[in-house]
């Protein structure tokens, strides 16, 4: 989550699936960046200040309401404190950018964009998970492993109706985050509605420091499985890591699980599939702009060699999202590996993070991406080879019939 660039690019995934981490939340897609190797530094792209107008923008309204309601509005409570200046012209510019009507472009005021930026280093305050707009409601992307949303039961798919009693019909991702994010230690109430469940249900969760996990390793029997979480500026480095350990394991068969995985950074997904492709292999096809120029991300050629894996398979889920969907979808075109799992969560586009003067950010999609044959998944997603579902039930039995279904295919 989160595809999105900061100059040149990185992609988070669904985001704005929000990343409900300390954002409380946050934006799925791909972003761009640095080319995430050892240093995984984010460079820059800051907008100088311009006082330039606008052709054929008339604001003489704009003004005229502004008075309007200094002069008219009447507040529900003596209480109520009087928005700032400030407070107003940052409304107006979010306000412009959703008239484009993309959940993924989105205004970040400074302290958002600072929150932004902590969710994307891997630790923050919140209760980790990421949620986004799915035909027009609220909605669980994925939360995240080890977190007070995925402690509390928190499934990809859930729908939010409420959120501590406040419906979140018409509502837009980013003032569901802001009512999800708080205070370590405090709690927020949300009322779900899930498929398999019948009526809605309240899910209280404790919000709490968010640290997270990128990378996890263990073997069964003769396969070597990965679970990778994130795509943030340490993943490369960490499953290098992993790989290494997987090398040394002598083992030659591997599960990849990307099961709610938002994403991330796209060049850290171009990376890893680097581990796996030749050197020159399409990892995805990016068009970009207005005009629908193709970028072409290839494979650097720096791969496993001996070590890449004679049998794989990629898991994923409703919650693996863009760089996840990236990654799954080239080793999958590439005859690398086969899916098992559910339909993947389905977002096809890209996102780059502009730095403004006050500090505040700006995330707007810049492009498309499709998967090395030319597939589109943008509200699609992927459809695995094999399906193979859970349910509450093994959840709370702490049993994983996915996990299972991929090492009995891979025997």
């Amino acid at each position: 989550m989160s595809t999105e660039h900061r100059k040149p690019r990185a992609t988070l995934t669904a985001r704005a699936l929000i990343v409900l981490f300390a954002f409380a939340i946050f934006g799925a897609g791909a972003y761009t960046g640095s080319a995430l190797g050892a240093k995984a530094s984010i460079p820059t792209f800051t907008i100088g200040a311009s006082s330039s107008p606008i052709e054929g923008a008339e604001l003489s309204e704009f003004w005229r309401v502004w008075r309007l309601m200094d002069q008219k509005f009447v507040f529900a409570s003596t209480t109520v404190e009087r928005p700032t200046t400030q407070q107003r012209v940052e409304g107006a510019i979010a306000g412009m950018v959703a008239t484009f009507g993309d959940d993924y472009s989105v205004y970040m005021p400074k302290a958002e964009s600072e929150e932004f930026m902590q969710e994307m280093s891997g630790e923050f305050s919140g209760v980790g998970m990421e949620v986004g707009l799915r035909n027009g409601v609220i909605t669980v992307i994925s939360p995240i492993e080890g977190t007070p949303a995925k402690r509390a039961g928190m499934r990809a798919q859930d729908v939010i109706l409420e959120i501590d009693g406040t419906s979140t019909e018409n509502m837009s991702v980013d003032a569901a985050v802001q009512l999800i994010r708080g205070e370590r230690g405090t709690d927020v109430v949300l009322s779900i509605y899930r498929k398999d469940a019948g009526e809605p249900f309240d899910v209280t969760i404790t919000r709490d420091t968010i640290e997270l996990p990128t990378v996890k390793t263990e073997t069964r029997g003769d396969v070597f499985i990965v679970h990778l979480y994130t795509f943030n500026q340490v993943a490369y480095t960490k499953f290098v890591d992993a790989m290494r350990e997987y090398a040394a394991s002598g083992k030659t068969k591997m599960v990849l699980d990307l099961r709610s995985n938002p994403g991330g950074y796209m060049e850290s997904a171009v990376s890893i599939a680097s581990l796996f492709l030749k050197q020159g292999d399409i990892v995805l096809r990016e068009r970009v702009g207005n005009e629908g120029q193709e970028v072409l991300h290839r494979a650097s050629g720096r791969n496993l060699g001996e070590h890449i894996p004679k049998k794989m398979v990629v898991l994923i889920d409703g919650g693996s999202a863009s760089a996840s969907e990236i990654l799954a979808g080239a080793l999958q075109e590439h005859g690398l590996a086969t899916l098992i799992g559910t339909q993947s969560f389905g977002k096809g586009t890209v996102q780059e993070v502009v730095d403004l003067p006050s500090k505040a950010s700006l995330k707007v999609t810049i492009a498309r991406w499709f998967t090395p044959e030319g597939n589109g998944i943008h509200h699609l997603g992927l459809t695995p080879t094999v399906i193979a579902t859970t349910s509450t039930e093994a959840i709370i039995a702490e049993e994983d019939p996915q996990l299972d279904a991929a090492l009995n295919y891979l025997q």
